[in-house]
């Protein structure tokens, strides 16, 4: 059995790169104690906060999108750090966002569209700078069962908690409510209460966030309500919006307080065991017992009962229309019975099935899930389509590339929906089709055999008979998967506490902190913003080592060498880029005898030194010594 190595979260180490973790661990506990926040503006505006803001949003594929001024983050990258630092400041200090361009794409397969508004780069920056700091502060207010658009959170936690719901507590009335227009019908009043109810009661954030609303939308207008869809801070400002949903509803049955006031049990993981608490509950009180599951603004309400489940119904419409504002959609949102009906959520259905034959009459039900009708026939289209690029490629290269988004798609459907129970049965339907598709328009080029395997498809399809190859490449059988059960979030696990950190990536090796914040602190003077940002990824890559000795880096003997000079076209590119000594620096350079001979005599290279030395020389169009 192979074992899955766990992603490095890239955003965490950033911000240990310019030493601002300990400042977000402050905020997540402060807010932890219900502090008030008065002055956040002083660290959204600190240079170390621009620069995180900066690399996050570069790594983004989003910062190639073009907003109303037509400038992507190349037109940033070539900002040196000073320079950058004080745009941004400036344009805080009276803060106007520029006019949003809206985007429509496709919503499914139904033949309808969902509006984008995309901030210009130079908005998004900012308000990535303001995520940073107010995310830690409402991290610590959050529910426990809101996974949408939060950091180590995702759709295998919803649902996980959806099957420990149906399976372990039993709960088979499930509300199915669909907020019309969300994100288009959110209250800016509303959520601005909200945000100062949470604790951040700094007026010129607020401000900036409110201007961050209404900013304009090319060819439309100012808007009057809602959060725009494609905005960087947009999915925090709603989990904020329906968080007042989430607390309301546990109070309704979970937060009840019971007579007897006892210190309860844990579990392994070191929650609560609140078992013994709820049956007193169910035995002294009339109340209805429901729990909430939410992903983003799709959310599921578990009841025990049908009597329960339709006075609730009525409550949660009222509650959303008088606290928030929001209208729900009679035809989408419904109670469904799981013993009779399934009931869709996040792509797939779920079902509570009797265990065991019906002879038995067995009170225990287990969870049955599938792909949801909707989320098969999206996978057909898709799947099909791509076929049909592999099927006319243009050149080989263009052939491969093909074959390479293909296999990237049915990886990216294997490891989503693998957390359905009958994923096999669903997928071979697919598969069906698919393979059908491929043997008639790929027939004559699809082989048996072919090239070595790479390393992530060996691991996962190594095993599989249904692997074919086209011109030696191989590609990933669609119906060869496996179910996988999905896991709760360690509770243990946040990035705004040391030992929660732990727990999601190890701490940064093999490096001098010291030498990284010296770094970050002291960019190199008249280079672009992405040089300097480079060099900080280069340090930590490195290990803090010499790329070609392998020794310690210094302090003042640091040097980012161009691997194919500026001069020749060179870019800051990460890629382009690499950390040596500045003796080594000295040698890849020099063209002088002597001066290649006293600096190879003092450097005593051996032969792997050499011809990393020699690499980087023919880089620069100079001869091997």
């Amino acid at each position: 059995m192979t074992t899955v190595k766990p992603k490095k979260k890239q955003k965490l180490r950033n911000a240990e790169y310019f030493d601002l973790q300990g400042t977000f661990d402050k905020l997540y506990s402060e807010s932890k104690k219900s502090k008030s926040f008065t002055s956040l503006m002083d660290i959204v505006a600190a240079d170390e906060n621009i620069m995180l803001a900066y690399r996050n949003i570069s790594k983004n594929k989003g910062s190639r999108t073009a907003g109303t001024d037509g400038k992507t983050i190349r037109y940033l990258s070539g900002f040196t750090n000073t320079a950058l630092i004080n745009y941004v400041k400036r344009r805080l200090y009276k803060y106007q966002p520029q006019p949003v361009r809206r985007v429509e794409i496709p919503k499914g397969d139904t033949g309808k569209t969902r509006p984008l508004g995309i901030p210009t780069i130079s908005d998004r920056l900012i308000q990535q700078c303001f995520l940073q700091v107010l995310e830690p502060i409402c991290e610590a207010k959050f529910h426990e069962r809101s996974n949408g658009f939060r950091p180590n959170r995702s759709a295998e936690n919803a649902l996980a908690q959806c099957y420990a719901m149906i399976q372990k507590r039993d709960l088979h009335y499930v509300i199915d409510i669909d907020i019309k227009g969300f994100f288009d019908n959110v209250s800016h009043g509303k959520l601005l209460k909200q945000m100062w109810s949470l604790g951040i009661h700094d007026k010129t954030v607020l401000s900036i966030i409110s201007a961050m609303l209404k900013a304009e939308v090319a060819g439309i207008g100012f808007p009057r309500k809602g959060t725009p869809q494609g905005g960087i801070i947009s999915p925090l400002l709603s989990n904020i919006v329906l968080n007042e949903l989430d607390w309301w509803i546990t109070s309704q049955w979970e937060n009840i307080p019971t007579r007897k006031v006892r210190e309860y049990a844990r579990s392994d993981n070191g929650a609560i065991d609140k078992n013994q608490k709820f049956e007193m509950l169910r035995k002294g009180s009339a109340l209805k017992e429901c729990y909430i599951v939410r992903y983003a603004d799709d959310f599921k309400i578990f009841c025990r009962k049908r009597s329960d489940a339709d006075k609730l119904f009525v409550a949660v419409k009222d509650w959303l229309k008088e606290r928030l504002g929001l209208d729900i959609s009679p035809e989408k949102s419904k109670i469904v019975n799981l013993r009779r009906q399934y009931s869709d959520f996040l792509g797939f259905k779920l079902k509570a099935v009797r265990k065991g034959s019906k002879a038995n009459k067995s009170n225990k039900y287990a969870v049955e899930s599938h792909m949801s009708d909707k989320a098969i026939r999206k996978v057909k289209a898709q799947a099909r389509k791509m076929v049909k690029q592999i099927e006319y490629p243009v050149d080989q290269s263009d052939e491969s590339k093909a074959i390479g988004a293909y296999n990237a798609y049915v990886s990216g459907v294997h490891n989503y929906y693998r957390y359905a129970t009958h994923i096999s049965k669903d997928i071979r339907k697919i598969a069906f089709g698919i393979t059908r598709t491929m043997k008639n328009r790929l027939r004559n080029r699809l082989q048996v055999q072919g090239d070595t395997l790479p390393k992530y498809i060996a691991e996962r399809y190594g095993n599989s008979k249904q692997i074919r190859y086209i011109n030696g490449q191989a590609v990933i059988p669609i119906g060869y998967v496996q179910t996988k059960a999905p896991l709760y979030k360690k509770r243990e696990i946040n990035q705004y506490t040391p030992k929660g950190r732990l727990l999601i990536h190890k701490e940064l090796e093999c490096v001098n902190i010291g030498i990284l914040h010296c770094l970050m602190r002291n960019p190199v003077q008249h280079t672009s913003v992405e040089f300097n940002n480079n060099r900080l990824a280069l340090y930590c890559a490195q290990h803090g080592c010499c790329a070609v000795t392998k020794e310690p880096l210094v302090i003042g003997e640091i040097h980012c060498h161009h691997k194919t000079p500026r001069k020749q076209g060179g870019t800051d590119k990460y890629n382009n880029l690499v950390l040596v000594s500045d003796k080594i620096h000295i040698l890849i350079h020099a063209t002088d005898e002597k001066i290649i001979s006293a600096y190879t005599e003092m450097l005593h290279l051996d032969a792997k030194q050499k011809a990393k030395l020699n690499k980087l020389r023919r880089s620069a169009n100079l001869f091997t010594i």
